[in-house]
């Protein structure tokens, strides 16, 4: 209810009314005057009740009277009176109505109340109310009210002490609050009036208002009686202690600092007055050293007094905090004396005093920054606030130094008991696990153990000395108390002002953003923000400089120190956020130097790591206090930790385990914080963080996966790393941490990520080194970061590009260690593959440099040897084409070249791999590429061709190279166009650098110079090594010339032959003809080698063979095409040239090979023989690029691809088709004749020695030769000449004369007994057979070549007797070899010799008349060679021989012997008859004998031959011996005559085989001897005188023999005769009764009388033989007699005649 209602005042005039009636009431006997006033009192009270319609205004007025009563019953000194008029006093007041002058009545009374000791505590009360409630008192009064209750304060009575203590602060309060009240009254009235600054304090106060007076009067008293001199105002203070008054004084200095700040005279107060007291009151602790006796001193040193000491700092603490603007020098004062206060030689409780001082000031982050910007800054001054971080740090390291007890381990008043605390810190477990409780936070260190009390962190702790405003002594506090309030400073500290600046400069990064849009019209304003920012970031610096050597030093040694888990998250969190900070004010030092703390932390004690200890060099020197150095980190550090985790250190030098701590791996988490939090921040400290995460993953065994992130996995080499449950979980935390740390990096600015990219490959870099001596495992940590931030960062990968992959391309992928290289290779292709599977903006396709860029790396790992870096490069590309492969573009020639950069030392996995991705890329992106990659993939083909590691590979890479040949001949038009853009393009490059356009095979066109690049690989390949590559090559080579050559210009022809096909033959040629000739045993592994390829010369021949054959196709099916050409007739010189090295080469396959490619360019079918076997020698019947073996049956044609094919004819024996078209220019035919020439003359030339190596060429190599020459000559017939007809003959001859080898004689003869041609002999009479029909029908001139052909024949015929030789060669008959016993076989010749026989025949008789066949004496020429057999008859090799030669000569005779006689005037034949007469001798009487063997029937056929030769004689000779030399006749006649006589042998040594009697012949000849004997016609005596003559010698002889046989037997009596010597008679006796049978058909005029008395003298002889005993004689004496019946009665004509 309001004071000013109606019931309310109602109630307090009853009120009024019933005090006073009470006072009256007890006032009636005692003291009547009092009862009086107080009844009139009642009346005035009625009266003025009844009187005003504003009571209590009226009361007021009135208030001196009506209070009257009430004063004077206090005035009785009546107890219970006094109460009840205190009560009824306090009654007005609280309802204001007590005027200024009643007020004063009042005070005077109270006053006297309190120096009678009467009501103290109803005094105090009533005080209290009458200043609280209204404002009436002032001045003196006001000041006797305040005195009353000084006074009463130091009372004897305890309540009445405290109460008027605490009325005391109220009043002072309250006066305060007055001014307040009246500044906020007159705040928005009159200005203030002016004050004059000056030292009388009159003339200040008189400027004052009345509460502000009041309040002056009083402040300035309080400090007079601190100081402890006479108040100017309080008059009648007795006593003041200075506690109150430092009491008082704070709680106005704190209460009211507006006062202060607003009136100057108060200021003035401050400054002159309060601050001088404080310092002078300080002066004793100053002083004060702790343990210093001065007896020398005058007088002793005054002893710090705790309450005054404590009340003084709680007063600076209040200056320090509103005052600081106007006593910046004093607070510099205070702020040293705090500073001091810490030192060592202080009290404990007054340091503790001081820290918790200080701690109030680090609760305000922006007093510091002022104290920065005061002292610190300015030049000359104290650096303040560096002192109270470093007088913190060296506090708390001197605690540790300086064991609070006497015994360090034993703490007082900790919360457990005295063992329990440091033993369960100690052990980790003890005796407080044991009871259930957990051991109490604390530090430890060396020995020292200090517990950590919760101090809160904004208000100080009710424990703590400055609230110990009761004690007089200082309170014993907890152990460890001033640790922890120092702990909770630094760690206060360390917030407050991060969160300001942080704030800070959040606000300005705000400010400036929009900034960025600002019109530049705007611009003008910035240099003043720039300036103000400037100032302040000079602030900021300059306090971040000044705190934290000393924060760094007391927080590491905490760190070290502490054995809590929460105070360790505090320092460390400390320790991070001033990193943190340091970073964002690019302070590198500092910064470098918190994070050293935390990595070193980190690690296991004494852990050897270069990087953090070379950079913790530059603040050692903040380590050392008081000339004791402490380190940062001791053993002794080890015994209060959990040992969590035990692993190798990542040294170079194998070293024992490391023990990581729970600590450590705290420490670890915060590092990995930091790193997360303020990664942009770091700059160069990245490296001390990265090299601390490093080892650690290293100690505990985490090892990179796929993508770069760390998975446990077990230590490789040593003892394995032993970790506890607790960490084993915490791994993957830890793993998914780092993992994220790095995912983070996408969030860093660009030059925040350089720095980390820069850390990791100097890291990175280290590892390499480390591993570079010993095979440990490396550390790959690194490597596996690089490729994590690389694959996070792919939005930007630009800008960490080339340091990234340059790193790992030039270092790790370049290591001798094989796990370092694997992953630096894992991660470049990792990386590789990401950036071109990223989704960029733009697309790769439209940012053709990025991606050139993200594929360089690729091509440059080809440049590493290392064949793992390879395999991944290999491998990355398979992937690349499989995921990109279409979209690579401007990548193809990367990509084709790093597959292409195969070399022969890599193994062979590399090159199968590398040819995976070429098949890939041949058979899905030929389409896809540009076509200006084609060549690329062309060269790349080729490459694998000619590797020479996987034979397998180089034969698919040709089929390759086929395929993509196939692939160009269907895309052609479109490569084409592609080309013949990019053409026009370089060309105009080219023209405006002004050089000229150089490409391979320039000036062809584009299109044409693929493909000319594609024959050129191919014929690489077709001079490779491996044979089996090059007949791959060579086919391919060839079949792509053949199938796609119309896709070429006309003239890109020209380069083909001359720059691909004949430079490659010429290559071929060089290698065959200088290739080894040694025997390969095997071809590797268990695979056979066929023996015509065991040498490398025969397998080069089979590519020489290849070749040549291809080149020969090309000329032959594109003949047309080639003549246009110019240079046509060079190029078939070349060609013929390289056809005839061929054939004369040492190889029967490449000369073989070399005349069926000559047969090919002069369009000659082969013909083929039913005989001919196909499994003949390898190469006999078969062209190499005809296919497969044709089956023997009619003859084949040589395809061709062109439509000539239909045109070529065939030939058989006898006939011959030429193909047409021929080639016009005959030059081109002679030099093919003159080539044809050179092989025939060099390849049959027989060897001049005997020498075993001597080449001798083949029989099928010879036979296709002749086979050549039928078709030639049709193109050179018409200047054929004589010579030319010799050379060729020189030729044939010697072609047959060649033998054969004796393993080949089973293939090309049969058997002895089949009497066949062999295929060069029939190739030969077909060459023979040509010509001589083309004399037959040419002109007149040609016709003198018949006696030519003729002598050739002859010459073979010869051979039936006699082989040919070759040259000094050794053969044996073909009859006589058996196989493989004779090295060379002379061939059978016989059925040559003879089908030359009938050659001769025939052609004799169609040119028999013909003159130069008269003129050059053919026929003897016949008869001479056909003597040769003749003469040797059963001799010969065959029989069938001389039966033909007989059947010839006599066919011969039959035609030449009329020529002859027609010729007998010319004298041409003069010569031939002496041959013939030798001839019929040689054969009728012939030398040999015949076989064994021979069988009657034989013999007997043998004789019918002779006796045809006698009747030649007889019918074609004789007759006409009018025409013929008589010597011949002569010599004919005694041939006759010795025939009659049975024709055996004179000597009996040759006699004595047995000899069949030629009884028939003999006779026949005899017949012919008497009929041309006993001739009626005989033309001239001297024919028949030879007759007679020749008959009278037959006679003779018989009578001799007869004569000498029938002596012999007598003499031999029963010993038979020799056989020969019977045989002899048995001849005779036979020739005898021949005679007499002639005789007897003979007319007798034509005998001659004395030949029949020679026949009558023979008969006594006979009949004396009758006595002989063989019966062969007898029966043969029989015939011989019988005859002889004829004469027994003499003839009637003998009578007539007689004498005539």
């Amino acid at each position: 209810m309001a004071i000013s209602s109606p019931e309310a005042v109602k109630k307090l005039l009853e009120n009024m009314q019933s005090d006073l009636r009470s006072l009256s009431l007890e006032c009636r006997k005692k003291f009547p005057p009092v009862k009086e006033a107080a009844e009139s009192g009642i009346v005035k009270v009625k009266t003025i009740a009844a009187r005003n319609t504003d009571i209590l205004a009226a009361l007021k007025e009135s208030s001196s009277e009506v209070v009257q009563p009430l004063l004077m019953g206090c005035g009785t000194k009546e107890p219970k009176i006094a109460q009840l008029c205190l009560s009824a006093i306090q009654r007005l007041m609280s309802h204001e109505v007590v005027s200024e002058a009643a007020a004063g009545n009042i005070i005077n009374m109270l006053w006297q109340l309190m120096e009678n000791g009467l009501e103290e505590l109803k005094l105090l009360q009533t005080v209290l109310v009458l200043l609280t409630t209204n404002t009436v008192v002032h001045d003196d009064f006001l000041s006797k009210a305040i005195v009353l209750c000084f006074r009463l304060h130091f009372t004897k009575d305890t309540i009445t002490n405290n109460t008027a203590a605490a009325t005391v602060r109220q009043v002072v309060t309250v006066v305060f609050e007055r001014l307040d009240a009246e500044d906020e009254k007159y705040k928005d009235g009159d200005a203030h009036p002016p004050v004059v600054q000056g030292n009388s304090n009159r003339r200040t106060v008189s400027a004052l208002r009345p509460c502000a007076k009041d309040a002056y009067m009083l402040f300035q008293d309080l400090c007079q009686l601190v100081n402890a001199d006479a108040p100017y105002w309080l008059v009648g203070m007795t006593e003041m202690t200075r506690t109150f008054g430092l009491e008082l004084l704070e709680s106005v200095l704190n209460d009211f600092p507006r006062v202060f700040l607003q009136h100057q005279e108060f200021s003035f107060l401050l400054k002159e007055r309060v601050c001088p007291l404080v310092i002078k009151l300080f002066s004793p602790n100053i002083k004060f050293r702790q343990g210093t006796n001065t007896p020398s001193s005058p007088t002793p040193v005054e002893k710090p007094y705790f309450p005054i000491c404590m009340r003084l700092l709680r007063v600076v603490s209040v200056l320090i905090k509103h005052f600081y603007g106007l006593l910046v020098t004093e607070c510099e004062i205070f702020l040293s004396l705090l500073v001091k206060f810490l030192d060592g030689d202080k009290p404990q409780w007054l340091q503790a005093v001081a820290v918790e001082c200080i701690h109030r000031l680090c609760i305000q982050p922006q007093l510091l920054r002022s104290f920065c910007q005061s002292y610190d800054m300015k030049p000359h001054s104290t650096k303040v606030f560096r002192d109270i971080v470093n007088a913190l740090g060296s506090f708390i390291q001197s605690l540790f130094i300086i064991p609070t007890g006497s015994n360090p381990i034993v703490n007082a008043q900790s919360g457990t008991s005295g063992i329990g605390g440091p033993a369960a810190a100690q052990n980790g477990t003890g005796m407080g696990a044991t009871v259930g409780f957990t051991p109490q936070p604390a530090f430890e260190y060396r020995g020292t153990w200090i517990p950590i009390l919760n101090i809160p962190v904004q208000s100080p702790s009710k424990a703590g000395y400055l609230e110990s405003l009761d004690k007089v002594e200082p309170p014993t506090i907890p152990d460890g108390y001033a640790m922890s309030v120092a702990f909770s400073c630094l760690l206060d500290l360390v917030r407050g002002i991060t969160a300001m600046i942080e704030a800070e400069l959040e606000r300005k990064a705000a400010a400036a953003k929009p900034e960025k849009g600002v019109p530049s019209s705007k611009q003008q304003e910035k240099p003043s923000v720039t300036e103000e920012e400037n100032v302040s970031r000079a602030v900021w610096e300059e306090m971040v400089g000044a705190c934290w050597c000393g924060l760094l030093a007391a927080l590491s040694l905490m760190l070290d120190a502490s054995t809590d888990e929460t105070a360790s998250e505090n320092i460390l969190k400390a320790e991070m956020t001033m990193a943190s900070l340091c970073g964002k004010l690019s302070l590198v030092t500092p910064r470098d130097a918190f994070i050293t703390a935390i990595c070193k932390a980190s690690l296991p004690p004494h852990y050897a790591l270069t990087v953090l200890n070379s950079s913790s060099g530059g603040f050692h020197k903040t380590y050392s206090i008081q000339g004791q150095s402490v380190q940062m980190i001791s053993p002794s550090s080890e015994s209060h930790q959990q040992v969590v985790a035990v692993g190798q250190p990542l040294t170079s030098q194998p070293q024992g385990t490391v023990m990581l701590t729970a600590k450590n791996i705290q420490c670890m988490r915060t590092l990995l914080n930091l790193a997360h939090c303020h990664g942009s921040v770091l700059g160069t400290s990245w490296q001390l963080v990265l090299a601390t995460l490093q080892h650690l993953v290293w100690i505990l065994g985490l090892k990179p996966a796929s993508g770069g992130a760390l998975k446990p996995g077990r230590a490789v080499e040593g003892p394995s790393t032993v970790l506890t449950t607790a960490v084993m979980t915490d791994l993957p935390v830890i793993s998914n941490v780092l993992s994220r740390l790095f995912e983070s990096s996408q969030y860093l600015d660009d030059v925040s990520l350089h720095h980390l990219i820069n850390a990791l490959c100097s890291l990175s870099a280290e590892a390499m080194d480390m591993a570079f001596w010993n095979n440990k495992e490396p550390s790959l940590f690194a490597v596996a970061k690089l490729l994590e931030t690389g694959l996070v960062n792919m939005h930007r990968i630009e800008i960490l590009w080339r340091p990234l992959t340059g790193h790992l391309l030039e270092k790790v992928c370049q290591h001798p260690n094989s796990r370092m290289r694997e992953w630096g290779a894992e991660a470049v292709t990792a990386l590789i593959k990401a950036g071109l599977s990223f989704k960029h903006n733009p697309p790769l396709s439209e940012n053709q440099r990025l991606q050139l860029l993200l594929l360089n790396p690729l091509k440059e790992l080809s440049n590493i040897a290392h064949s793992d870096i390879r395999q991944k490069q290999l491998e990355c590309v398979l992937q690349i084409l499989q995921n990109e492969g279409d979209s690579l573009g401007p990548g193809w020639p990367l990509v084709l070249g790093v597959i292409g950069a195969i070399r022969n030392d890599q193994g062979e996995s590399l090159i199968r791999t590398a040819f995976q991705c070429l098949q890939l890329v041949v058979t899905d992106f030929l389409p896809t590429m540009p076509s200006t990659c084609l060549q690329i993939v062309v060269d790349v083909a080729g490459s694998f061709g000619l590797q020479n590691q996987e034979l397998n590979i180089s034969l698919t890479s040709i089929g390759l190279l086929w395929n993509i040949s196939d692939y160009f001949f269907q895309r052609g038009e479109t490569i084409e166009k592609e080309l013949g853009k990019e053409e026009a393009l370089l060309q105009k490059q080219a023209e405006e650098k002004g050089v000229p356009l150089h490409r391979p095979f320039h000036p062809a066109p584009p299109f044409d110079c693929l493909w000319l690049c594609l024959y050129s690989k191919l014929g690489e390949l077709c001079v490779d090594t491996r044979p089996a590559v090059r007949k791959s090559g060579g086919q391919t080579l060839f079949s792509t010339v053949g199938a796609h050559g119309t896709l070429l210009q006309h003239a890109t022809w020209h380069t083909v032959l001359w720059k691909v096909l004949f430079p490659l033959l010429d290559r071929v040629r060089e290698s065959s003809t200088t290739a080894d000739k040694e025997k390969i045993e095997s071809g590797g592994g268990n695979i056979l080698i066929h023996h015509s390829r065991d040498t490398a010369e025969k397998q080069w021949a089979e590519t020489w063979v290849l070749t040549l054959a291809g080149l020969a196709r090309i000329f032959n099916t594109r003949r047309y095409l080639l003549q246009s050409l110019g240079e046509f007739s060079k190029a078939w010189d070349v060609l013929l040239d390289h056809i005839q090295s061929a054939a004369l080469s040492k190889n029967s396959e490449v000369s073989l090979a070399a005349l069926k490619s000559c047969q090919e360019i002069l369009q000659i079918v082969t013909p083929v023989k039913e005989c001919e076997k196909p499994e003949g020698l390898s190469g006999v019947n078969m062209l190499p690029f005809v296919g497969p073996l044709i089956p023997p049956g009619p003859p084949r044609v040589l395809s061709r691809s062109d439509s000539m094919g239909e045109r070529l004819g065939r030939y058989t024996v006898g006939e011959l088709n030429v193909a047409g078209d021929e080639i016009e220019d005959s030059a081109l035919w002679w030099a093919a004749w003159n080539t044809w020439y050179k092989i025939g003359s060099e390849s049959t030339k027989p060897p001049a020695t005997c020498d075993k190596l001597f080449f001798i060429p083949s029989q099928p190599f010879l036979t296709a030769l002749v086979q050549i020459f039928p078709a030639l000559y049709q193109h050179i017939k018409s200047g054929f000449s004589m010579e030319d007809l010799k050379r060729l003959g020189v030729i044939l001859h010697g072609a047959v004369s060649v033998p054969i080898s004796s393993d080949a004689s089973p293939f090309i003869l049969p058997s002895y007994t089949e009497a066949v041609l062999t295929s060069l002999q029939e190739a030969v009479l077909i060459a023979l057979d040509v010509l001589q029909k083309e004399i037959c029908t040419g002109p007149e001139a040609m016709q003198v070549m018949y006696p030519a052909i003729f002598d050739q024949l002859l010459s073979f015929v010869e051979f039936s007797c006699k082989a040919p030789t070759y040259g000094k060669l050794e053969t044996k008959n073909i009859a006589n070899a058996k196989f493989n016993q004779a090295e060379w076989v002379a061939l059978n010749y016989v059925p040559f010799a003879e089908k030359s026989l009938e050659v001769v025949v025939d052609l004799y008789q169609k040119t028999a008349c013909h003159k130069a066949v008269v003129n050059e004496k053919a026929l003897q020429k016949i008869i001479k060679t056909l003597r040769i057999p003749l003469s040797l008859k059963y001799a010969c090799p065959s029989e069938t021989t001389w039966k033909m030669a007989v059947s010839a000569l006599l066919k011969v005779l039959s035609i030449g012997l009329p020529v002859a006689r027609q010729h007998a005037s010319s004298r041409k034949f003069d010569t031939m008859w002496p041959e013939l007469s030798n001839t019929f001798e040689d054969f009728l009487f012939t030398k040999s004998s015949p076989p064994d063997n021979l069988s009657i029937q034989e013999f007997e056929k043998n004789e019918n031959i002779d006796v045809e030769a006698v009747q030649l004689i007889s019918t074609d000779i004789l007759p006409y011996a009018n025409f013929i030399p008589k010597e011949f006749v002569g010599q004919i006649m005694t041939m006759l005559n010795k025939g009659s006589i049975h024709s055996q042998s004179t000597s009996f040594t040759e006699a004595e085989i047995d000899i069949r009697m030629r009884e028939e012949f003999s006779k026949v000849c005899f017949e012919t001897l008497l009929q041309f004997s006993f001739s009626n016609k005989v033309t001239t005596p001297q024919e028949g005188y030879i007759s007679r003559m020749a008959l009278a010698v037959l006679l003779k002889r018989s009578q001799d023999v007869l004569h000498r046989y029938i002596e012999d037997e007598r003499l031999s009596g029963r010993c038979p005769l020799p056989r020969q010597r019977v045989t002899e008679i048995v001849f005779v006796l036979k020739a005898i009764s021949t005679l007499m049978d002639s005789l007897k058909k003979t007319k007798p005029e034509n005998v001659d009388t004395n030949t029949w008395s020679q026949v009558i003298a023979l008969y006594p002889t006979l009949v004396e033989c009758i006595t002989c005993t063989s019966s062969e004689v007898c029966s043969a004496l029989k015939e011989a007699l019988v005859p002889f019946k004829d004469f027994l009665q003499p003839p009637v004509a003998k009578v007539q005649n007689g004498d005539s």
